[in-house]
């Protein structure tokens, strides 16, 4: 950190209070900001982080202040949060090794007397049995029992992680996967991008906890319903087996243990750990969530 050009300047010249955004070179985080900045709040008064400083740069040349924030290096952590600051914690994608790195951000911000943390979760994470659960569960946990005050944004799934689907079928007409008749109520990453903001702003939102997701679930059939929107071709849903599934995952290349997981989470979807449609994600941004034909053509770019 020591050799981060700037970084003593950064933490001895600002005395106000401030929104941290980790991880904001992220697809999540850079949308957190952009929510931020749409949302009126003051480019100033936002400080985007990241491993590499050098990818905020176009923030940079917005106002938005920038500084070096790496899970793994709590002297960085340190050296951003202060008292006062509200803290949001993009979850890491070190699947894992996160829990450990959740934690230095949260004990950085108990230490500095932050005023509140913003963690993004998994759906009914304290509770479920979704592949992903686990270290979120910890991370809340451990969020609890710290003396910082949080909101908790427990997301679930993206549009996006569906947009590889769109070149695929357009080769094969079909949409495969293991899920059976579940379903999943997808919204795109800029709407959980606006909640970020949202709470951020709100301080009204402190101490609750929101599980968001979509307005309506869909299934495959409707996946495959929304590529062909966009491919112009008929593309079709090819239930498989789990076996099926592993099978065909390990013939494309894939090891093992990303076999298991990709099968475990189509078996999630399968047993409805994704379908739930509470509305407060539309309840907290104001306005519907983004359908999924829109989401995954505007994932097109």
């Amino acid at each position: 950190m020591s050799g981060e050009p700037g970084w003593r300047e950064y933490a001895t010249e600002r005395n106000t209070m401030s929104i941290i955004v980790t991880a904001a070179s992220g697809q999540l985080g850079r949308l957190a900001v952009e929510a931020l900045l749409a949302r009126g709040a003051a480019p100033e008064s936002i400080v985007a982080t990241s491993r590499d400083v050098s990818k905020l740069s176009a923030f940079a040349d917005r106002g938005v202040r920038t500084a070096v924030l790496d899970y793994t290096d709590p002297d960085t952590i340190a050296a951003v949060v202060q008292a006062d600051d509200v803290v949001v914690l993009i979850s890491s994608d070190a699947v894992g090794q996160r829990l450990d790195q959740h934690k230095a951000v949260i004990d950085a911000a108990s230490t500095a007397g932050a005023a509140r943390v913003i963690y993004t979760s998994a759906p009914k994470a304290t509770t479920s049995t979704l592949i992903l659960a686990p270290e979120h569960k910890a991370t809340e946990e451990h969020l609890a029992a710290s003396s910082v005050p949080a909101t908790v944004l427990r997301n679930g799934w993206y549009t996006e992680n569906y947009a590889g689907e769109v070149a695929t079928a357009r080769e094969s007409g079909v949409v495969s996967a293991s899920v059976g008749d579940g379903r999943v109520a997808s919204a795109s990453r800029a709407d959980y991008a606006e909640a970020i903001a949202v709470a951020a702003l709100d301080e009204s939102t402190s101490g609750q906890v929101y599980e968001l997701s979509g307005d309506h679930a869909w299934d495959w059939n409707e996946l495959a319903e929304a590529v062909s929107s966009i491919t112009g071709t008929p593309v079709v849903y090819e239930p498989l087996t789990p076996e099926q599934h592993a099978e065909r995952l390990t013939g494309f290349g894939l090891d093992e243990g990303t076999v298991g997981f990709v099968v475990a989470l189509d078996g999630n979807i399968r047993d409805g750990l994704l379908a739930e449609t509470s509305g407060d994600l539309s309840r907290l941004i104001g306005r519907p969530t983004t359908p999924l034909a829109e989401g995954l053509a505007a994932a097109q770019g």
